[in-house]
């Protein structure tokens, strides 16, 4: 089978090494891919938001099977524009994957099929957002309505944060016409969880869950970043709690977006808050996580590619969907300076990858047979064993055989899940 993964980090490195795992698999395209992914798949340079160019590389190589990553593309229609030329995709239409897209839409979706999440408002313009912020409860959470590269959410302690944000929202287009409307909600407390899930638009099959840590710095201090590290499974999440979780959150949802006319059918995130009124949702995502994608999939013992094909079909029913009872935890490697200015085209050298561990490339490119860093995440370096402490130990040995002189990471991935499984 000819294999396409549209785009180009570390959460499609994952992918493509869990989809070379089928034996079926002849030909792997990624596109593009990156430096390090070219050790697993040929890259192609395409740019993962160019649809017409990727439904012309799948049409010329006579593509079987396509996998869209990414959320831009997805929410642009590229599985649309594949699938109008026959070729099967995982991943969701554009009207599905409005879910991640629009912040109001999801917002509204959960109010009216009774979803439980955080409280909110809606603003078209900043004059209202800031008379209400005048009144609103401390601290609050203000979001950008569109796509913003996973920044697009303030957490503001203070009036005068909330009002900055909104500010630079709505009047400074710091993430364009993602600002243009914003959502302002109420504050939630209590555990995070992210539990990722296949559906094809009836059954729901959840993965293990996991915890991320955003914060650039140890303590969770720092700027907010795309994700420093993860660990599964997320010693928060008990089986009760994924029980409530199916019946008043996962499944509530895909009737929902069934009953809207825009079924849902790829990988669900549920980004979760174990509040103390219950689990709610903070937000969707109509994809993979990165990084909680390198944590989930080598925890994963079903074949990735039957599981997906499955989905994109409707037969997810009839699909084994396994994970092992082992845990992992995903270290991020990132350029000195990440979130904010950062330097690349630093050498590197990677361990081999073996039983107990991977590492997954997010931002390199070649020179010859260098491998150079290009970019603010660079490596998810994961280690694999039967319980967490062990895992995490995995992690950070892996770590310390990375040459890489430019770059840096939190040294205590995992340690909040620690002190969880010692209450």
């Amino acid at each position: 089978m000819k294999i396409m993964v549209v785009g180009g980090g570390g959460r499609e490195h994952a992918i493509i090494k869990k989809l070379k795992e089928n034996p079926n698999v002849t030909e792997l395209y990624a596109l593009p891919g990156n430096g390090g992914i070219a050790a697993d798949a040929i890259c192609v340079d395409i740019g993962a938001k160019d649809i017409p160019a990727i439904v012309s590389f799948a049409k010329e190589k006579a593509i079987d099977f396509a996998v869209v990553a990414p959320d831009d593309p997805l929410v642009l229609g590229a599985v649309d524009a594949l699938n109008e030329i026959g070729i099967p995709c995982f991943g969701p239409e554009a009207k599905a994957a409005i879910i991640e897209g629009s912040k109001v839409f999801s917002k509204n979706l959960m109010k009216k099929y009774n979803i439980p999440t955080a409280s909110y408002e809606v603003f078209t313009d900043s004059a209202s957002a800031l008379a209400y912020l005048d009144t609103a409860p401390i601290p609050t959470v203000v979001k950008a309505d569109g796509l913003a590269l996973g920044k697009g959410v303030i957490i503001a302690q203070t009036r005068e944060e909330a009002k900055a944000a909104v500010r630079s929202m709505m009047e400074d287009k710091q993430f364009g016409e993602s600002g243009s409307r914003v959502v302002i909600e109420e504050f939630l407390t209590g555990p995070e969880v992210s539990v990722l899930a296949f559906t094809d638009g009836h059954v729901v099959r959840p993965m293990v869950s996991s915890m991320d840590h955003k914060r650039a710095l140890d303590n969770d201090e720092g700027l907010n970043t795309g994700g420093m590290g993860t660990i599964a499974p997320n010693p928060y999440y008990t089986p009760e709690i994924a029980e409530e979780c199916m019946k008043t959150i996962f499944l509530p949802t895909i009737d929902a977006m069934n009953k809207e006319g825009r079924t849902f059918k790829g990988c669900l995130y549920f980004g979760l808050m174990l509040t103390e009124n219950g689990p709610k949702v903070i937000e969707y995502n109509c994809r993979f996580g990165d990084p909680e994608t390198q944590v989930v999939l080598p925890l994963m013992k079903s074949d990735l590619l039957t599981v997906m094909m499955a989905t994109a079909n409707g037969t997810l029913a009839d699909a084994e969907v396994e994970f092992s009872d082992g845990a992992a935890c995903c270290v991020i490697v990132a350029s000195k300076g990440y979130p904010a200015k950062y330097e690349s085209g630093f050498e590197m050298k990677l361990p081999a990858d073996s039983a107990d561990g991977w590492i997954y490339v997010a931002g390199a490119k070649r020179d010859g047979d260098r491998l150079l860093s290009a970019g603010g995440r660079v490596l998810g370096v994961t280690g694999i064993a039967g319980d967490l402490p062990q895992a995490i130990q995995k992690a950070y040995k892996r770590v310390e055989k990375v040459e890489f002189e430019n770059g840096y990471c939190r040294s205590d991935i995992g340690a909040r899940a620690l002190k969880a499984l010692q209450n």
